[in-house]
């Protein structure tokens, strides 16, 4: 199964606070624009009743013939000229206008002749209360905003947090470590409520010991059937060097000899997957390594061993026998002569002039009982050069020549 892993990342938070940010100035504005209005309005109606109620006093003093007011006049300086017109046909109004630099509310009705009666009435007072409302609409709502982001920022910190842990342990399962955890279950309250978050995470946790527990019994099983059937194998190892010389014999004993080797290696791969292997380390000569390596699989005479720069490296001989053994036994029976094992300091290489390794391998890397094009082999021993290479510390890769051919490269420390 392949595991979709969330990106960690500053997207999601970032996504997040743009959208609390849109949200919070949307919010703010409208709720402004809703106080600002209706107190404006408010403001603007108090003061038009107070215009037209002098308005009305001024009409009756005018039309008693008594003194006017202050602020009180006929067709005064100032006047808007619509204000003027609409009170010389007959109807009253009122309006806002600038007097000599002072807002103004002005209401005006008609006069005897075709005259304008008018009253003003100082609005400056009103204008800067309702300046000073936008002025603190517009605070308050940057102090909202501010602490709005500050809550949301830490409450979606808190939520990528806690899925940036979660994509880790998945990236850490994925890469082999089944103990990878995002909970400790010795310190888990179960009694908690679980969000959305949390039920991901026990649901990860829950394949992982799931996981392991399979992969667990298939190693114990590898390691049993391994383990039972050495004890056969070795009494029919036993048998067929009591047979008589002849053709039927030399099959038997080559069977025999492949069955043990089979068994040998599952017992190997069962050690591995239990990851407790212990190193074993001395310093070594590679150049010398390798030829003694190539002469014990007894086809010194088809491999070639090039030394263009000799080293000497701290390393378990007997693993490192083991990976460079198994590449070229690799090379010598799935590739083509000439095979060639080469030594460049740390770096020691195996290339063969084949077909070179299949895709599935170059992608995906050995896999165990899997072969293509009808070769010969189990899937072993390839499985086995590159565990015995992480128990060493050691890099190992595989890739086709360009011209041809596998190449296997192993990088020491």
């Amino acid at each position: 199964m392949r595991l979709g892993l969330p990106r960690w990342s500053g997207t999601l938070a970032v996504k997040a606070a743009v959208f609390i940010t849109v949200m919070c100035c949307t919010l703010a504005a409208l709720l402004g624009v809703l106080v600002h209005v209706s107190v404006s309005n408010q403001t603007v109606e108090q003061a038009r009743d107070l215009a037209l109620s002098r308005l009305d006093e001024a009409t009756t003093a005018f039309e008693a013939g008594d003194r006017l007011m202050p602020g009180v006049g006929v067709d005064p300086d100032g006047l808007p000229a619509s204000l003027r017109e609409l009170a010389v046909a007959g109807e009253r109004g009122t309006m806002v206008a600038d007097h000599e630099g002072r807002p103004t509310m002005w209401a005006a009705g008609p006069a005897d002749g075709g005259r304008a009666l008018a009253v003003r009435v100082d609005y400056a007072q009103q204008a800067r209360t309702i300046d000073d409302l936008g002025r603190a609409i517009i605070w308050s709502s940057g102090l909202a905003i501010g602490v709005t982001l500050l809550v949301g920022a830490f409450a979606v910190t808190r939520v990528t947090r806690r899925l940036h842990t979660t994509a880790q342990v998945a990236r850490q399962i994925s890469g082999g470590d089944l103990d990878a955890r995002v909970d400790d279950p010795r310190t888990k309250d179960p009694t908690r409520p679980q969000d959305e978050v949390a039920a991901v995470a026990a649901a990860l946790d829950s394949m992982a010991a799931s996981l392991q527990g399979k992969l667990l019994s298939e190693q114990r099983f590898t390691a049993d059937v391994a383990h039972e059937l050495r004890t056969p194998l070795t009494g029919l190892h036993a048998a067929a060097e009591l047979l008589p010389p002849g053709r039927p014999t030399e099959l038997v004993r080559d069977r025999v000899a492949a069955l043990r080797t089979l068994t040998e290696d599952l017992l190997e791969i069962s050690r591995l997957d239990t990851g407790r292997e212990r190193l074993e380390l001395d310093t070594e000569q590679l150049g010398a390594l390798a030829e003694r390596v190539v002469r014990a699989a007894g086809n010194d005479t088809e491999v070639e061993v090039r030394v263009v720069r000799d080293a000497r490296v701290e390393t378990d001989r007997r693993r490192l026998e083991r990976v460079l053994g198994n590449l070229v036994a690799n090379a010598h029976r799935h590739g083509r002569p000439p095979v060639v094992l080469t030594v460049n300091g740390p770096v020691v290489s195996v290339r063969d002039h084949g077909d070179g390794y299949p895709e599935y391998l170059l992608v995906h890397g050995p896999q165990r009982f899997r072969t293509e094009g009808g070769s010969r082999g189990h899937g072993l021993g390839l499985t086995i050069a590159l565990g015995q290479a992480e128990v060493l510390g050691a890099r190992l890769t595989f890739a086709n020549a360009a011209d041809g051919g596998a190449v296997a490269t192993l990088v020491l420390r």
